[in-house]
């Protein structure tokens, strides 16, 4: 089944900003079904679940481990949440595993202001309503770099350099923060840089393809920027590197643009004012990041009335009323979405030719062996070329039991 994501034309004129506030809206209907929610834990999700939540009998549960939770709380019978919010890849284990239901029915009865690049299609069926878009690109510490003359770096051989500088002056713990988590947020570090390489996942008959120049180049990168983050890097995931910025830990990282509100978050953030966005640093071909939206899906293990509530409900989450009320928490695909200035990075970076992220079956594969295999080479205990022929058996057994290599 190949997805068919219509990629955002125009969206990515929009982009990024900073800090949400409560959704300011009353509930255009009374909800009496009770619905649950599962996303992760951004505060644009934040935003959309309050706003549901004003309808009435609705509980969100925003989890940061929400991709590893959903396949199995979807597969049950009854589901147990009518609504999901994922993104490219963290849709395709619930659309191969049928545990996500057509929205057409319901786009017509209540999706009268959804806009087309909001209606993500699979062979013609809508199955995901877009809400925004994200990337990772670069945040800095403005003050920083400026008062170390440091220019902002526009490839990875610039932030090394830059990163070099800020240790040597020894104004912050570590001059660089990344989200090297092992597991999924590691195997998006290595997406994100053999993109910027030009390179290609899966080829012909889904065989691997990532043990190669670009490959190694991109490890390689990589295993040099942990060389200026904390030590415990392989924990980092993306609330650890905003803690970092917030607590004025780290000058440069390469972050999720539905994190840059957070920055000035006066409640929890000692940087308010001083981070600031520039499109993600470049590979040898485009930037090293990936395009991704976000939206919402509905279960099909539930019934019809639920069905129609959960679409509802969605439908005030994400509706204009919400994003005026918190413009700067995301790259909105909603009308009424004005970019505030913490955009800059997210547009730059779609503007540099930046590429979507390959959401597929194999892919699905490719990213999860990635996460679980890239660690070898960080830590020392396998060479790069070891590393990603190893990945790439790892993939070909996975993908032989998944159907999908011969």
């Amino acid at each position: 089944m190949k997805l068919k994501t219509i990629l955002l034309a125009g969206a990515m004129s929009a982009a990024m900003s900073a800090a949400a506030t409560v959704a300011g809206a009353e509930c255009g209907f009374e909800n009496t079904v009770p619905i649950k929610s599962l996303s992760a834990g951004f505060e644009a999700w934040k935003a959309v679940t309050d706003a549901m939540a004003e309808c009435g009998e609705f509980s969100a549960s925003l989890d940061q481990e929400f991709r590893e939770k959903q396949p199995e709380a979807f597969a049950a019978d009854p589901a147990l949440y009518q609504i999901g919010g994922v993104a490219n890849a963290t849709m395709i284990p619930l659309l191969n595993a049928g545990t996500i239901r057509p929205l057409d029915d319901l786009v017509a009865k209540y999706g009268q202001n959804l806009t087309p690049n909001q209606l993500i299609k699979v062979d013609g069926t809508t199955y995901a309503v877009a809400m925004m878009v994200n990337a990772q690109h670069l945040m800095y510490r403005e003050d920083i770099l400026t008062d170390l003359g440091i220019a902002v770096p526009t490839t990875y051989a610039e932030v090394l350099e830059a990163a070099a500088k800020i240790k040597e002056a020894g104004v912050v713990d570590y001059p660089l923060g990344g989200t090297f988590k092992t597991g999924w947020n590691l195997g998006e570090e290595f997406i994100n840089m053999y993109l910027g390489e030009g390179g290609q996942f899966v080829g012909e008959g889904n065989l691997p393809t990532i043990n190669n120049p670009a490959g190694v180049r991109a490890l390689e990168t990589l295993k040099a920027l942990t060389e200026y983050m904390d030590p415990e890097y392989l924990v980092s995931d993306s609330t650890y590197v905003q803690q970092q910025f917030q607590q004025g830990k780290i000058a440069m990282a390469n972050l999720w643009a539905s994190r840059a509100a957070a920055m000035d978050d006066a409640a929890e953030s000692m940087v308010v004012g001083k981070v600031v966005m520039a499109a993600a640093p470049m590979g040898s071909a485009r930037p090293a990041s990936s395009l991704w939206w976000d939206g919402i899906v509905l279960a099909t293990n539930m019934t019809d009335e639920q069905a129609d509530a959960a679409f509802r409900l969605a439908m005030e989450g994400i509706d204009e009323e919400m994003v005026k009320a918190n413009n700067d928490a995301a790259v909105w695909l909603v009308p009424g979405y004005t970019p505030g200035k913490l955009a800059a990075g997210a547009a730059a970076t779609a503007a540099a030719g930046a590429a979507p992220y390959p959401a597929s079956g194999p892919m699905g594969i490719m990213h999860t062996e990635l996460g679980n295999g890239l660690s070898a080479y960080l830590t020392g205990a396998k060479d790069a070329q070891t590393t990603l022929a190893d990945i790439e058996a790892a993939y070909i057994t996975a993908a032989k039991e998944a159907g999908l290599v011969k």
